[in-house]
Parts: C-alpha cells; sequence; structure tokens
C-alpha cells in the first residue's frame, strides 16, 4: 500500500492549484485565440510535468506504483481526447466565440477536478469497505464498452442534455454573446447569456465523464492518491491539448472503438480482480505492466489505423460515439 502523509497530498495539491491558477490568468488576463505554436507549448510543458511527477514517484514509492501512475495517467489522458469530442461539439453547437473558448475550457477543467474529486474519495471508501464494488465497477465499465462501440458513429446531441432543456425552460436567455458575461440587461430585463448555457452543458459533460474514467482509473490501480494525481495532471492539459488537435480530431475516426476496447478490457481487469478476492484465488489477475502495455498498444494501433484510413478516405469523419442512440434533430423536435 501507498503511504501518502499530509504533507504529500498538500504539496500536490498546491501544485494542482499553481498550475490551474496559472491557467485562470492566462485565460483571464489576455482573452485571445490560441495558435498552434503556442497550444504545442503548453501541451509539451503539461505533460513534462505529468512525467517528471510520475519519474518522482516511481524513484520514492517504487516501479509499481510508477507503474501505475503512468497506466492511469494515459487511461485518463485517452478518454480526455474523447471528452474534447464533446467540448468542440459544444463549442459549435452554441458557436462560442474563439476568445472565450479559453474561459469554458478553464471552467470545464476546474468543475472536472472538483467532480472527480469527490468520485474519487466515494470510490476509494466504497471499494475499502465492500468488495464487490470491484464488480459493479467493473461490470459497469463493460455496459459503457458496449454502448461507446454500438454507438460509435454518433455524437452527443448536446441540446438534448436535460440540464441544458431545463436551464433553458427557466431561464431568460439572449440570443447573442455579450463579451465574456454571463449575466446581461436587455433594456429593464435582466438576462443570462448563451455562455452561462454552454457552462450548463460542460457540467453536464463532466459528470457524466467522471462516473466512466473513475472505474477506469481504479482498475488500474486502486491507490486513492495514484487517482486522484493522473486524473489531475491529465485534466491540467486539456486546455492547450484542446487548441492543438481541434483540427485534427477529425482524423481520429477509430478512436472511440479504441476506448470501447480499452474500457472494456479494464472492466474484465476489475472482474478478475473481484472473483480472485471474493471468490477463488486462483483466478489469475491482470498485472499493471501489462494493462499498460495494452492500453498503449490499442491507442497506437487506433492513431495509425484512423490516420491510414482518412488518407484513403478524406471523406471520412470521426465521431465522439454516444452512450445511447440520438435521434436527427428534426425527428424530435416532431416527436414533441
Amino acid at each position: 500500500m501507498l503511504e501518502i502523509g499530509a504533507l504529500g497530498w498538500g504539496l500536490t495539491i498546491a501544485l494542482v492549484v499553481v498550475l490551474l491558477a496559472i491557467d485562470l490568468a492566462v485565460a483571464a488576463a489576455r482573452p485571445h485565440k490560441v495558435g498552434f505554436r503556442e497550444a504545442v507549448l503548453w501541451s509539451v510543458f503539461y505533460i513534462a510535468v505529468a512525467v517528471a511527477f510520475g519519474v518522482v514517484l516511481w524513484m520514492t514509492a517504487g516501479s509499481q506504483f510508477g507503474t501505475e501512475f503512468f497506466a492511469g495517467y494515459i487511461v485518463e489522458k485517452s478518454l480526455s481526447v474523447d471528452n474534447l469530442f464533446v467540448f468542440v461539439i459544444i463549442m459549435s453547437t452554441f458557436a462560442v466565440p474563439e476568445e472565450h473558448q479559453h474561459k469554458v475550457l478553464t471552467f470545464g477543467i476546474v468543475l472536472a477536478l472538483v467532480m472527480r474529486g469527490i468520485f474519487i474519495a466515494l470510490g476509494a471508501t466504497l471499494l475499502n469497505y465492500f468488495s464487490f464494488m470491484f464488480l459493479l465497477f467493473g461490470l459497469l465499465l463493460l455496459y459503457t464498452a458496449v454502448q461507446l462501440f454500438r454507438h460509435r458513429d454518433e455524437d452527443p446531441d448536446v441540446e438534448d442534455n436535460g440540464l441544458v432543456k431545463v436551464a433553458r425552460r427557466l431561464l431568460p436567455v439572449t440570443d447573442e454573446y455579450d463579451g465574456g458575461k454571463l449575466l446581461t440587461r436587455v433594456g429593464a430585463r435582466r438576462m443570462v447569456t448563451p455562455l452561462l448555457i454552454v457552462l450548463i452543458a460542460i457540467g453536464g459533460i463532466d459528470l457524466l465523464f467522471a462516473l466512466d474514467s473513475i472505474p477506469a482509473v481504479f482498475g488500474v490501480t486502486r491507490e486513492a492518491y495514484i487517482v486522484f494525481a493522473a486524473n489531475a495532471f491529465a485534466l491540467l492539459g486539456l486546455r492547450a491539448l484542446f487548441f492543438l488537435v481541434k483540427g485534427l480530431l477529425d482524423r481520429l475516426v477509430y478512436l472511440s472503438t479504441g476506448l470501447a476496447i480499452i474500457l472494456a478490457f479494464i472492466g474484465v481487469k476489475l472482474i478478475l480482480h473481484w472473483l480472485h478476492v471474493d471468490i477463488a484465488p486462483s483466478v489469475p489477475e491482470i498485472p499493471t505492466p501489462l494493462s499498460l502495455g495494452v492500453i498503449v498498444g490499442v491507442l497506437l494501433v487506433v492513431t495509425v489505423a484512423s490516420l491510414v484510413k482518412t488518407r484513403r478516405d478524406p471523406t471520412a469523419t470521426a465521431h465522439a460515439g454516444s452512450l445511447r442512440a440520438t435521434r436527427p434533430r428534426e425527428q424530435a423536435e416532431r416527436d414533441g
């Protein structure tokens, strides 16, 4: 078991807060369109910080925990790319001005960190007291994998999101943005801008992804500290990664398929662990180094296959994937 005292937790959280503060300061101080060079530099910086953290953990706590961190980080990073797909859809659906996409993304990252922190604490507690939670988490991931694979060629309908529907019904929303404001005044009436609806949509998506990603990372490590660190470092680079890859996302046509395979693999790993602990010690477990190899291998195959596919067929377009079938907007409106 990894022994991390209050000082270790405090320093890690402080590092995350400092990096988050830098992100917030950049987004608030100079709203602007992020160019390719700037996105590359920020992405390299955040990946370097994560790698440095993993190396330090490897050297101080041992290779097992170092391997678990890198496996968890890669899982969360790959899931965050799918998260970016949905962010792109939200930005496009609500026509968010490019100079304010900084703010939206940073809000999304902060909210995701808070939600995942809550789910990590809850998940760690449940796993410590109830070993059958490994079975439930495994079944949840298998269900998610099957649904994602079935609807891999679809995109989620942001306008159909329950939170967005409720917000539009209850709040007076303007037709136009008012700079970066969430509230504005039209005549004598106080109204909210579309930017607030965008943030609500982002929050709903963050909640859904937290429900999937936390069981997934607990599949490669049962250490709450490593789960938190893997999530935090993967999410911190999300803003820069968005601007770096948003022009390339359409080419990752097999990403949803690859993520479905990874989630199914981790689901099987969790179920085997439950069988090993609660049913029969003779049931084999999947070691973390093998998990890391499978995850990296699937992502490499998916990336190469996607690039080959889009080179041969330039009309092929990637989709974020959905956990349920989506209907065309016109049909949904006709159905009431």
